[in-house]
């Protein structure tokens, strides 16, 4: 195994504070996205799987203890996200702007499956985000729940892959070619 050097521990962190604040602003605001994944996917284009999956999980226990509970549900979500995120990265550059509706059908889709379930089944449509407000009102113009779920899952998801990829891809600019981090991605 490949020692982490302090460089990449520092990115990592910051990747975790990022995903905090994003995800506390969300909360309080209660936006129907929810910000807790730009640092998961930020951490995996610099770091790969290993980088986001670390960055996801360490985010959901952190926010899940300390601010939102519901966060510690969803940590398979992160899972996947930074998953996904690390291995499309692996292939492609986090700085290709070209691609970034493209690049969050791939990486909100498989998660929006999962957390579409976890709404769905745990919490019944409920939870702590501003999205679970437009799921209410669709479940009273005759939606049925889960349908519902789905569809909102599928709309907030996506933007809020796509607005996480497009400041990731900001910032992987400006990073990139600033700091060379030695990891090797997988």
């Amino acid at each position: 195994m490949k020692k982490l050097s302090t460089k990449i521990i520092t990115i990592l962190a910051l990747c975790i504070a990022l995903n905090i604040v994003g995800s506390n602003i969300a909360l309080l605001l209660k936006l129907p996205i929810y910000l807790d994944t730009i640092g998961t996917i930020l951490a995996a284009s610099l770091a790969g799987p290993v980088g986001g999956i670390t960055v996801g999980a360490l985010t959901s226990i952190i926010v899940g203890l300390t601010t939102d509970l519901f966060s510690l549900y969803y940590l398979p979500v992160q899972l996947i996200v930074g998953l996904i995120a690390g291995i499309v990265y692996s292939h492609y550059a986090a700085d290709t702007f070209k691609k970034l509706w493209w690049l969050a059908i791939i990486i909100s889709l498989p998660a929006t499956l999962v957390s579409s379930a976890i709404t769905l089944f745990l919490f019944h449509g409920i939870t702590s985000s501003g999205s679970a407000i437009i799921v209410q009102i669709l479940a009273k113009l005759g939606l049925s729940k889960g349908l519902a779920v789905f569809l909102v899952q599928v709309g907030t998801d996506y933007l809020d892959r796509l607005v996480a990829i497009y400041v990731v891809s900001l910032v992987y600019k400006a990073l990139k070619s600033r700091i060379s981090l030695g990891v090797t991605k997988y």
